[in-house]
């Protein structure tokens, strides 16, 4: 099995085993971004400046939603339905590129074009239906791309306001509470739990804002600083989900190929983290599947579970600051995403979700193999 049908094995079950077609079409992922590689290069002003694994960006995950939506029988309407692969693809392109909203169109039409021909070359006749489900992908693709690409800097002064004047106030709150009884006259034992509940929170504060900070650090071209190193990320997958696999025996099960590239370790690990804990929090008692692939000098890494699907509305704003959508007994404050977010651009890459009923929820980790050429010569390795 190719890397682009093993890659969404586990959305693609419940909808049942694949007919042959449908696997002839998925094999043609490769084709298909190569060709569209070239013919973009030709053609969209600035694109021959870019390198690969910029240029390419979320075409592989397009792609394979736009293979799903032909598949019969699978749940998937549309290369854009249940997918924010769209809009992140817009993001990526107003933050990494010198792109105006005609680039980013244009690059659709062409991916439908290259489709078309790479199907035809394969002997693959292309119906009636399937140019509805191609053409409506292109469409929503487009308007979800130009919508993200246009509304960037402002998501960002929201994400800004959003974690500055909301979870700040609870240790303030309580601070300020206990600073006020202090005053009054106490019982030596009520000064002490007072002077603890400061400390305690004082502690909780500094820690929010720090990785608060951390989160923000980036704007208008600032990234989050990066420590850059040469590792396989494979087995730091494998120890990250390891750790849970000691509390929750089997529950993380982890599959896919080595792939070594340069990054930051310690801020991969801790994007890690945040997906498994929010596939803990979220996900229901079904194991958590970590896969890990590398195409086009790009590398993937899924983190899938099931659970109760997001909500279109609620995708939208996922990545936004303090959005928690369940307020359930689940723990945190809202920054967990968002960081991984921060941290998958800052290496020149992408963060996605993918979430329906029928095949759980999917966040696509997609970062360049090589992060050297998108990150400040200051975060590499000194000798």
């Amino acid at each position: 099995m190719s890397n682009a049908t093993h890659h969404h094995a586990d959305r693609r079950a419940a909808a049942g085993p694949p007919l042959a077609r449908a696997q002839r079409i998925f094999a043609m992922r490769d084709a298909v971004l190569t060709a569209w590689e070239d013919r973009v290069r030709a053609c969209v002003r600035g694109a021959d400046q870019l390198l690969t694994p910029i240029l390419i960006n979320t075409l592989p995950a397009f792609f394979d939603n736009l293979a799903e939506a032909l598949t019969p029988g699978h749940p998937r309407e549309n290369a854009a339905s249940n997918s924010n692969v769209p809009a992140v693809h817009g993001n990526e392109r107003a933050r990494m590129t010198n792109y105006g909203p005609e680039q980013v169109i244009q690059e659709y039409q062409i991916f439908r074009d290259c489709f078309a021909a790479v199907a035809h070359e394969s002997g693959i006749t292309l119906r009636r239906k399937d140019w509805c489900v191609i053409n409506e992908s292109i469409d929503v693709g487009i308007r979800e791309s130009i919508r993200e690409f246009t509304s960037m800097h402002e998501g960002f002064r929201r994400r800004i306001a959003a974690g500055l004047s909301h979870d700040m106030r609870n240790p303030l709150a309580v601070i300020s509470t206990s600073a006020q009884l202090l005053l009054r006259p106490a019982e030596p034992e009520r000064v002490a739990v007072l002077a603890h509940k400061i400390a305690e929170h004082s502690k909780r504060l500094d820690s929010m804002i720090e990785e608060l900070l951390d989160t923000l650090s980036y704007h208008q071209g600032q990234q989050l600083p990066l420590v850059l190193s040469q590792f396989d990320v494979l087995p730091l997958v494998r120890a990250v989900a390891s750790q849970v696999n000691l509390q929750r025996p089997d529950k993380c099960i982890v599959n896919g190929q080595s792939v070594v590239g340069w990054w930051c370790e310690n801020s991969l690990r801790r994007a890690l983290e945040n997906l498994l804990s929010n596939a803990l929090k979220y996900g229901d008692d079904a194991a958590i599947g970590l896969h890990v692939e590398q195409t086009h000098e790009r590398m993937i890494i899924t983190v899938h579970n099931g659970g109760h699907p997001i909500a279109p509305e609620q995708a939208e704003r996922i990545f936004d600051y303090l959005r928690r959508e369940n307020h359930g007994p689940a723990p945190g404050w809202g920054i967990g995403l968002p960081f991984v977010q921060n941290v998958a651009e800052s290496h020149g890459g992408s963060i996605a979700v993918d979430s329906s009923p029928e095949t759980g929820t999917s966040f696509i980790f997609d970062l360049p193999v090589d992060c050297r050429p998108f990150v400040h010569p200051a975060d590499f390795p000194r000798n």
